[in-house]
């Protein structure tokens, strides 16, 4: 059995070495990289699996130049909502791959601790239950999974607690104390299962991994990126610089921008990334405290 994974990036490369404990795994990028199994894009697309953890912005544009459907079966590894049109990554994905032949994958793990084996545990989800379960167990010991049927729920949490997490790092680098960050996580939840209702969504994904899980990791860690993204706003800094400073992408950023547009479309109450929002264009954090603290 053999699976390709698209995307060379930390995450990328955290799943070619996971998948490669128990089967051949190869890896390709648009770009050269030095890498072991490292084959061109236009091999790996020939596998029947492939895993793609190319960043949520950029998939709509790779699928349109270089993705052609051979009956390939599909896991999703990225997290976000495009930010130009506010679209989902299924909603992308469904003008080029049907919905039987992909997935999704979510749930809490830096990519730091999966290359260093350390055990974790992750939801693959699609409405093909039977796929879910062939890509689940193609996983090594160390990663205990689970299948679920809810995209819409694993995907909504996936690309929302990123924007939580440049809250929560906002949070610390104010200096806040945990009080706040536990009120300001709780409340975020609370606020992407509400989104994630008006879509749909199953409930117990947001008491699981893919919701909770993958929430109380991210908004917690200097180890995200998103995380990370919030304590360089705390300080002043401009999203351009503190993007140029991480050298590598934030998904939450586009992500915002993306709730920015559907909440002003669809009339909905999300105080929390609404907030980030004017952060990312240049409100000042102080501000933002005193205008979440204040709402009735």
């Amino acid at each position: 059995m053999s699976i390709g994974v698209i995307g060379a990036g930390k995450w990328g490369q955290a799943l070619h070495f996971a998948l490669s404990q128990n089967q051949t795994c190869y890896i390709s990028s648009r770009k050269k990289r030095d890498l072991e199994n490292f084959i061109p894009l236009e091999e790996i697309l020939k596998l029947e699996y492939l895993v793609i953890a190319i960043p949520a912005q950029e998939i709509a544009q790779w699928l349109k130049e270089h993705f052609r459907f051979e009956n390939q079966k599909i896991l999703v590894a990225s997290k976000g909502i495009e930010a130009k049109s506010g679209r989902f990554l299924n909603e992308i994905y469904d003008r080029y791959v049907p919905r039987e032949n992909i997935s999704f994958l979510s749930g809490p793990s830096f990519a730091a601790e999966v290359v260093q084996s350390l055990p974790t545990a992750l939801v693959v989800n699609s409405t093909n239950l039977t796929l879910a379960k062939e890509f689940a167990q193609f996983f090594p010991s160390f990663i205990k999974t689970y299948v679920s049927d809810d995209v819409t729920g694993a995907e909504i949490a996936g690309a929302y607690k990123n924007v939580i997490a440049i809250a929560a790092g906002i949070c610390e680098g104010l200096s806040l104390g945990k009080n706040a960050s536990a009120a300001l996580i709780s409340r975020g939840l609370v606020e992407m299962h509400r989104f994630a209702m008006s879509y749909g969504a199953k409930d117990e994904t947001f008491l699981g991994l893919s919701g909770a899980g993958d929430l109380f990791l991210t908004a917690s860690s200097t180890m995200s990126r998103n995380f990370r993204v919030g304590l360089g706003l705390a300080q002043g800094k401009t999203k351009e610089r503190i993007i140029d400073e991480l050298g590598e992408v934030a998904e939450g950023i586009g992500t915002t921008y993306a709730l920015e547009k559907i909440a002003k479309e669809r009339s909905l109450y999300l105080p929390i990334a609404l907030e980030v929002y004017e952060i990312l264009e240049g409100k000042d954090p102080k501000e933002s405290l005193v205008t979440l603290l204040s709402r009735q």
